[in-house]
């Protein structure tokens, strides 16, 4: 059977690729991680981490407690183990109207 071309998913990412898409230093990650304990990337023998889908949400949802909204660490760590799943879905909310608004500005420049 012949290979058929498929489009390959990243499953991890690198602390440094995962600070760039946030646009945040590896040490504030790092720092993120020891204080709020939730997120647990993987990490080889080396000591090198690797984040998941789902960790990079969760860092995600952190950043925007913390730098959007003004939550301290414990603060947003307290938000995020009493309830987690009403705060992710306000994030999407918000998350879905800025792209909303970016496609819109996108528009009105176009016109």
């Amino acid at each position: 059977m012949p290979y058929k071309d498929k489009e390959i998913e990243k499953v991890y990412w690198t602390i440094g690729e995962v600070a760039e898409m946030l646009q945040v230093s590896s040490s504030l990650l790092r720092f993120w991680e020891a204080e709020i304990g939730l997120v647990q990337p993987r990490k080889n023998r080396k000591g090198d981490r690797y984040y998941s889908r789902k960790d990079i949400e969760l860092l995600k949802l952190i950043y925007h407690l913390v730098k959007e909204q003004g939550y301290t660490l414990k603060g947003a760590k307290q938000h995020l183990m009493s309830d987690r799943s009403s705060a992710e879905a306000r994030f999407e909310t918000i998350s879905s109207l800025k792209r909303i608004r970016e496609f819109l500005v996108q528009i009105r420049e176009q016109l």
